[in-house]
């Protein structure tokens, strides 16, 4: 064989091996899915993906033009009407002076770029990243996001909406691009700031200026200008004046991030930054044609749909038609009865006390949760703050039922074993010492005038608001199952002071009347959450906004309520609440007066109509203060002007209506009719007062108690006196005992009503 021969053979013998090899797998190629795969292909497969992009944002970019300034400027007004359809104000002419950037001081130009975009003057106008970041986001649904540099935002500003949409974002990028080539930064950056939204009405840094430090744009200070640049991200939560002790933390950690970004791009010197201090704005002020209850009512409405999803951006921009639950008749009638019975006596020109005396009340439907009347003050423009939905004084005695209703509830027990019912006898001494299984806790409050009772029914004791039997009580049931009542009810678990104490039995935590008439209300709809509401709808375009239900399942049972509400009508029929009666109207509520007389309450009910009336001691700069020796007089109770305003509300408010009787589901209380014979379960001793209040509790002082239970229940009716009645009871043989906590609830001055 010669050597060609011989190569040839061994060339074909490796093709055979080659091909057996292919047929067994065991050669690279790829077989299957693999096949699309290599390298070669992903990265094929990546290059022709980049390039599609590319030619589709090419393509986007040429038919996407700058458009004109969109209508903001002109926007249409939010006309708020009357349940019954008729206007009661129109909102929406935009507060906004452009100034040119010349006017702004430099430093507070700065404060905008620290706050929104560090890297604005060298940047190419948007943010790739955070444009695709939000893109994501709006297909996923998880609303707002940023990252959007300043540029952005003034397209989104001045040349688009605030819609959330996937297409209104690629508008925006490519606008943003095209903005950034043919105007200057400094014109970019005074759009931004002249269109930018800052809450209280104000479009641009001019009407912020004004608005938050009643002063021209040129007069601002960085200190202020980091401020109004902080304001941009949540402009209803940071404004510090009316945000709670969450918004002021975070805004005041959002100024401090402005400034410290200021220093780092070397447009503050450090030692400059070193010596600012937060600069607090002034009091919001109501816009024009806002006066008197109509500015309340707004601002209450746009508080609601806030928290309904609807932004300060699309309330801003206007075209909504938004109507309130508020009836003119009734609400004229509370007014009437707020002058008649309180505003007209007052001299605060001679009696300095009387400058001092603020009223709030809420009226609201038990049956569906809407405010049908509201008095907030003195009116929008005279005083901001919002009596009616305040929640900075102490509901005081009014708390008590809220005890009552969570003994029912979870059906608790005295210390020795007698369930709580209104016929329940308990110890009434003042300053009597708390008690829980391990002894005394060191809480023993006062009775108003430090009245001993002796021996007394709960029904006596709601009656005459007997501060000592309820603290006894708070800690039979659970001072933990007091506060989930309580706040199943709808009191707000966050507010001021509502620790977990046996102080809470007093009423120190912060409500508003808005809050109690909600729970209230609820007791009044048999244990069915009712939560009072002032929007009755709000629509734009043919499109209405999703409100939240106000009334729901049961939080408490029907029972339970019912027990309170006829415990209830025996503080109106003999007790502290008398002032209240009306002949053939069934009625129940109960006073409340805070500790050193700062607050007082009168929260009560018909079949048909809930409303709390608050009366609050404030003196300059929001300072409670007391409100003894208003109108001429001594203490003021909430047996006094606050029950005084209910009824000639309730009055005129309930004309014609018929007098409606509760329909309640329970076989204790003073609405239920006792026996033909006298006996010791049904027949609990009445008496008939004004309200009580408190001072500081002792911590000892304790009398002598056993644990068993009378064996001679009162009997015999208590003569009817003025502020302090003499209890004329028989006392049982042996005074009960009942449980309470432990020493954290020590308190050696204890604030709150008895």
């Amino acid at each position: 064989m010669g050597r060609a021969e011989e190569r040839r053979a061994r060339q074909k013998s490796a093709r055979r091996a080659k091909k057996g090899a292919d047929k067994s797998g065991k050669s690279g190629k790829k077989t299957g899915i693999r096949r699309f795969f290599t390298w070669k292909m992903v990265l094929g497969y990546f290059l022709s993906m980049g390039l599609l992009l590319i030619g589709a944002f090419l393509v986007l970019y040429f038919m996407v033009d700058v458009p004109n300034a969109n209508a903001l400027a002109t926007a249409e007004a939010n006309v708020y009407k009357y349940s019954d359809g008729s206007i009661m104000a129109k909102t929406g002419k935009i507060n906004r002076e452009s100034v040119p950037l010349s006017k702004i001081p430099k430093e507070v130009q700065h404060t905008f770029v620290a706050a929104e975009n560090k890297d604005f003057y060298t940047d190419p106008g948007v943010s790739f990243t955070g444009t695709a970041r939000g893109i994501i986001n709006t297909l996923l649904g998880r609303g707002k996001q940023g990252g959007s540099t300043i540029t952005q935002q003034y397209v989104k500003n001045y040349y688009l909406s605030q819609e959330q949409t996937v297409s209104r974002k690629l508008k925006e990028l490519v606008i943003s691009l095209k903005v950034d080539q043919q105007q200057s930064k400094d014109d970019i950056l005074a759009g931004y700031i002249n269109t930018s939204y800052y809450g209280r009405n104000a479009y641009g840094i001019q009407a912020a200026a004004r608005a938050y430090y009643n002063k021209d744009v040129g007069k601002l200070t960085v200190a202020q200008g980091a401020y109004l640049a902080a304001l941009l991200q949540a402009p209803s939560q940071y404004d510090y004046s009316v945000a709670g002790p969450n918004g002021k933390r975070l805004v005041k950690q959002r100024w401090n991030y402005v400034l410290d970004n200021m220093v780092e791009k070397h447009w503050l010197d450090a030692s400059e930054r070193k010596g600012l201090t937060f600069p607090e704005p002034i009091e919001p002020r109501a816009t024009s044609g806002l006066d008197g209850q109509t500015g309340y009512f707004v601002e209450a409405a746009k508080q609601e749909l806030f928290k309904a999803g609807v932004s300060e951006d699309e309330l801003a921009a206007g075209g909504w038609t938004i109507t309130l639950n508020i009836d003119k008749k009734k609400q004229k009638a509370l007014e009437k009865a707020v002058h008649t019975q309180l505003t007209s006596k007052l001299k605060p020109k001679t009696r300095a006390v009387d400058g001092h005396a603020q009223v709030g009340a809420v009226s609201v439907n038990p049956k569906n949760g809407a405010i049908v009347a509201m008095y907030g003050g003195a009116g929008a423009t005279k005083h901001w703050t919002n009596n009616a939905t305040r929640e900075d004084y102490q509901p005081a005695s009014t708390f008590k039922p809220l005890i009552l209703a969570a003994a029912l509830e979870n059906d608790s027990t005295t210390q020795d074993g007698r369930p709580i019912r209104a016929n329940t006898v308990y110890d009434g001494d003042s300053k009597r010492p708390v008690k829980d299984d391990g002894g005394e806790v060191g809480f023993a409050p006062p009775n108003e005038d430090d009245k001993d009772y002796g021996p007394i029914s709960v029904q006596t004791a709601m009656n005459n608001s007997v501060n000592s039997v309820f603290a006894q009580m708070a800690v039979d049931v659970g001072l933990d199952k007091v506060k989930k009542t309580a706040t199943a009810l709808g009191m707000n678990s966050k507010a001021g002071g509502f620790d977990v104490a046996p102080a809470m039995s007093l009423g120190v935590m912060g409500a508003s009347p808005k809050d109690m008439a909600g729970v209230y209300a609820t007791l009044d709809n048999h244990g069915e959450k009712v939560t009072p509401s002032i929007v009755k709808s709000a629509e734009k375009g043919g499109e209405s906004a999703q409100l939240p239900d106000t009334t729901g399942g049961e939080v408490i049972s029907r029972t339970a309520a019912d027990s309170v509400t006829s415990v209830l009508t025996g503080v109106v029929d003999e007790g502290t609440g008398s002032a209240v009666r009306q002949k053939g109207q069934a009625m129940a509520g109960k006073t409340g007066t805070s500790d050193e007389n700062k607050s007082a309450w009168f929260t009560g009910y018909t079949p048909d109509l809930v409303t709390s009336v608050g009366m609050f001691g404030e003196a300059k700069g929001g300072k409670q203060v007391t409100l003894t020796g208003t109108a001429g007089g001594g203490r003021v109770n909430g047996g006094g002007f606050p029950a005084e305003i209910w009824a000639a509300y309730m009055g005129a408010a309930l004309d014609g209506a018929g007098a409606a009787k509760f329909d309640l589901d329970t076989d204790m209380g003073a609405a239920v009719p006792p026996p033909s014979s006298t006996s010791p379960s049904s027949t609990p001793p009445t008496s008939k007062s004004t309200e009580p209040t408190t001072s500081a509790p002792p911590t000892s002082e304790s009398p002598t108690e056993s644990s068993s239970p009378p064996t001679t229940p009162p009997t015999t009716p208590p003569t009817t006196g003025g502020e302090s009645p003499t209890d004329t009871t028989t006392p049982p043989t042996t005074p009960p005992t009942s449980p309470s906590l432990d020493t954290r609830g020590l308190r050696t001055k204890q604030r709150g009503n008895g």
